[in-house]
């Protein structure tokens, strides 16, 4: 058996672009994985359930965890990687916030069933088949993940060690906490987002171009305009949600062209992010009519998936109410 630190990876509900992030560390990735040993990464080493169940607690170093909390498997997965692991980390937006999965929580859970099963235009199924706990053919057996009623954040789930934030995490962000883990020197305390603890605006190469007081008559699209590459975004009149959002990405999105959309979360001084983004925003809106306000605001179409989009589980919102019961056991927190 190797010596080295043992290192896992699991994905649970998120697209898959963290585990892409991982590849992005190019000639890094070499060096990691000469410094540790993955014992565990369903998408790229062929690992089994039972071998992370023989293992001794405790006996990985560091699991890193990507995507929300969607399903009963994903569930008993973070508690048996967290039994295992002395490190837990909640690695991009969908795991840290709740990220774009997360959206789903203003819908119940009937609802998504019947429209991914019933109602979209290329469905075919005039029996209203659903997905069964259970099935069973010919004397063999096969269960699959029950599904819940709310998208949860990993750490409503389990205690989480630290935070790699990001959608999905950039390289510097990535190769800096491992670089820490692997050392054992200086770790921050637990609960730490591992990036810095100021606004984007701090690190953006347009800052000095952001007038002093920004007044917003319009809010525009950007593909309604054509946007100017060095003046500040919202002096354009563009939502970029950078003074709500902490740095660390290395103003990528805004290096592009194109106004932060918010998924490296807040800073520690902020407890619901969408709520400060959207105070952020409606604090520009250049009049005092009541009428005129609402028009200028009718400029963003989806406020939820605007202020929201990666941090509904996480906030103060959560979900919107539930109209119909479980149908699986309810999970932790509900």
């Amino acid at each position: 058996m190797s010596d080295k630190p043992k290192v896992a990876f699991y994905w649970c509900a998120s697209c898959g672009g963290c585990e892409e992030a991982i590849v992005d560390l190019a000639e890094q990735l070499l060096d990691v994985a000469a410094a540790v040993e993955i014992v565990f990464w369903p998408v790229a080493v062929d690992g089994k359930r039972s071998d992370i169940e023989a293992m001794e607690d405790g006996e990985i170093l560091a699991t890193f965890i990507n995507g929300a909390i969607r399903t009963t498997e994903q569930e008993e997965m973070v508690h048996l990687l967290r039994q295992k692991s002395q490190v837990l980390l909640a690695f991009g937006s969908c795991a840290h916030l709740g990220g774009i999965p997360g959206l789903a929580n203003q819908f119940d859970r009937e609802t998504i069933l019947e429209t991914v099963f019933d109602s979209t235009p290329s469905t075919v199924n005039p029996e209203k088949v659903r997905p069964q706990l259970e099935f069973t053919e010919n004397g063999h057996s096969v269960d699959l993940p029950g599904f819940y009623e709310t998208v949860r954040t990993l750490d409503q789930v389990t205690e989480v060690d630290y935070i790699v934030p990001g959608c999905a995490p950039t390289p510097n962000i990535i190769g800096g906490a491992v670089g820490a883990l692997l050392s054992g020197d200086d770790l921050p305390p637990a609960g730490t987002v591992l990036a810095p603890d100021t606004a984007l605006c701090d690190e953006c190469g347009r800052k000095e171009t952001k007038p002093e007081v920004v007044a917003i008559s319009e809010w525009k699209r950007p593909h309604e305009v054509l946007i100017d590459e060095d003046l500040c975004l919202l002096a354009q009149g563009l939502v970029c949600l950078g003074p709500a959002t902490r740095a660390g990405c290395g103003s990528l999105c805004i290096g592009a062209n194109m106004p932060c959309s918010g998924c490296f979360g807040p800073t520690s001084r902020v407890r619901d992010y969408g709520g400060k983004a959207l105070g952020a925003i409606a604090s520009l809106v250049d009049s005092d009519d009541e009428a005129e306000i609402d028009k200028i605001l009718a400029g963003i179409p989806d406020p939820v998936g605007t202020f929201y989009r990666y941090s509904l589980p996480a906030s103060r919102l959560r979900r919107a109410p539930m109209e119909r019961p479980l149908e699986v056991a309810a999970p932790k927190g509900e």
